[in-house]
């Protein structure tokens, strides 16, 4: 039996974590929130212990680990910003973490957490669903199948509406979340790596606290992005009573991955457990195209522009 703890079990995408365990035959001893409504414990672990309070989670972490009964994985699910050193205590403790997307904000934390890893033995995970997405796989075999030096044109827009308590939270906090691109982006610009081959230019277009925009070139696409929380920004075309509408065009054809997530932290897990989990070498590249598009300077005029960034501006 693989035995987890939980940080951040009160969160949005905590659920997720809390069936991935269960699905793949583990169990959660522990969990952390200092939010206690956590009843959806109660329908996956309903014995788990639970604290509010992060030095007794802590203590309790390290009795189990005096009483030869140590977590072999703590999941990481709390505030972006927050990852770094949850990252780090997990490590410390004797486990290893398997922590939502975005690692984290920096490039150079990566450096410091790989340092960690060397000096603890211990390993870090992330969640990349995408690339277990049937469809992104699919797409990928595709394009390796296809001729080696053809660059596709590419299409990526996501809109997904929030309302005003997104900027009241940590979320809406750019030092806290990352901002836009990193907080609901950086899994996408893994996955055009992971289809397209490495980063070669990224230039920001637009950026702002409700969206942001700008071109990418990989080694075998050029890509026009766009990403947006505002129900404002939604495409004309967006069914009615629909608050999110997600599209990858490639050379005008649209890939459909909608579906499919519902067991995609379960298939996750199942790949940390086989050994075959994602760490630090291939989260850099997207850590460090979120990094620049949170800093670079606006260049509208360079690169191609996503078709829906005028009635962005517009609006």
């Amino acid at each position: 039996m693989t035995n987890y703890a939980l940080i951040g079990a009160a969160g949005y995408i905590a659920p997720r974590h809390l069936k991935a365990i269960k699905d793949t035959g583990g169990t959660l001893q522990v969990a952390y929130d200092v939010n206690d409504s956590v009843g959806i414990m109660d329908s996956h672990f309903p014995d788990a212990a639970f604290f509010t309070e992060f030095e007794q989670f802590e203590n309790h972490v390290h009795g189990l680990r005096r009483q030869d009964k140590g977590l072999d994985y703590i999941g990481i699910c709390s505030p972006n910003y927050l990852h770094k050193s949850h990252m780090g205590f997990a490590l410390r403790a004797g486990s290893d973490a398997i922590c939502e997307k975005p690692l984290v904000l920096n490039p150079s934390d990566l450096d410091d957490l790989a340092d960690l890893e060397a000096d603890t033995g211990n390993r870090i995970h992330t969640i990349l669903q995408l690339r277990l997405h049937p469809s992104i796989i699919a797409l990928r075999d595709r394009i390796a199948a296809g001729p080696k030096d053809k660059v596709y044109d590419v299409d990526l827009g996501y809109f997904t509406s929030r309302g005003a308590w997104y900027h009241a939270s940590w979320k809406g906090f750019e030092h806290k979340s990352g901002g836009i691109a990193t907080n609901i982006g950086v899994h996408f610009y893994d996955m055009l790596s992971f289809v397209f081959g490495p980063i070669r230019e990224n230039i920001v277009h637009h950026r702002g606290p409700d969206a942001a925009a700008g071109y990418l070139e990989f080694e075998q696409a050029r890509v026009r992005w766009v990403l947006s929380i505002n129900r404002d920004h939604l495409p004309p075309h967006t069914p009615a009573g629909q608050s999110t509408h997600r599209s990858i065009t490639v050379e005008g054809e649209e890939i459909e991955f909608s579906g499919g997530f519902t067991d995609l932290h379960t298939a996750s897990y199942q790949n940390v457990l086989d050994g075959n989990g994602y760490g630090l070498d291939v989260v850099r590249p997207s850590i460090e195209v979120v990094s620049n598009i949170r800093t670079a300077p606006l260049q509208p005029g360079l690169g191609e522009q996503h078709p829906d960034l005028k009635s962005i501006l517009g609006a």
